[in-house]
C-alpha cells in the first residue's frame, strides 16, 4: 500500500497545502500540547486534548505529503498515514490508534474512563509526534515553514 493507492481507494483526496496551513496546524498542535498539561482538568479531558495535538501534527504531515483524509474514518486514516510520512514504526501507530479508540469512548460513551497515566502517555506520544513531524517536514518540505520573527 501507499498514499497513492489510498487515493485510488478514495480514502484520501489530493490536497495542495501551503506554509500558512502547515503553520496553523502545527500551532493547533502546540496550543493543545500546552493546554493538556493543566492538571486541574480531568484526565479524560487532558487525554482528549493531547490526542488532538497528535492528530493535528499527523494531519500536517499528510497535508505536506499532498493529501487530506476523507470524512469516512478520518482519524483512523490520518493516524495510519503516518506509516507513509514520518514512519514512526508500527508500535507507535498501533498505540496511537488504540488511543483513538479510547478517546472515542471517553468523549462519547463513558466519562472518567481515562487514567492520569494514560493522559500522561498520550501527552508523551503527541509531543514526540509533533517533534517528528516537524523534523520530517523540514527535511522533505522545508518550503512549508515560514521564518519565525
Amino acid at each position: 500500500m501507499s498514499l497513492q493507492s489510498w487515493l485510488q481507494n478514495s480514502w484520501l483526496v489530493q490536497h495542495t497545502t501551503s506554509a500558512e496551513e502547515i503553520t496553523n496546524l502545527l500551532a493547533l498542535s502546540d496550543r493543545d500540547l500546552v493546554a493538556c498539561q493543566v492538571k486541574q482538568l480531568p484526565a479524560d479531558w487532558r487525554f482528549t486534548i493531547a490526542y488532538n495535538a497528535g492528530l493535528q501534527a499527523a494531519t500536517a504531515a499528510l497535508a505536506a505529503a499532498g493529501y487530506r483524509a476523507t470524512r469516512e474514518n478520518h482519524h483512523y486514516r490520518v493516524i495510519q498515514s503516518l506509516e507513509f510520512t514520518t514512519a514512526p514504526g508500527r508500535k507507535f501507530i498501533d498505540t496511537l490508534d488504540g488511543f483513538r479508540k479510547k478517546r472515542n469512548v471517553s468523549s462519547y460513551d463513558l466519562a472518567g474512563s481515562v487514567s492520569d497515566k494514560e493522559a500522561d502517555e498520550m501527552l508523551k506520544l503527541a509531543t514526540s509526534l509533533r517533534a517528528d513531524v516537524e523534523k520530517w517536514m523540514r527535511a522533505t518540505r522545508p518550503e512549508l515553514f515560514k521564518p519565525t520573527v
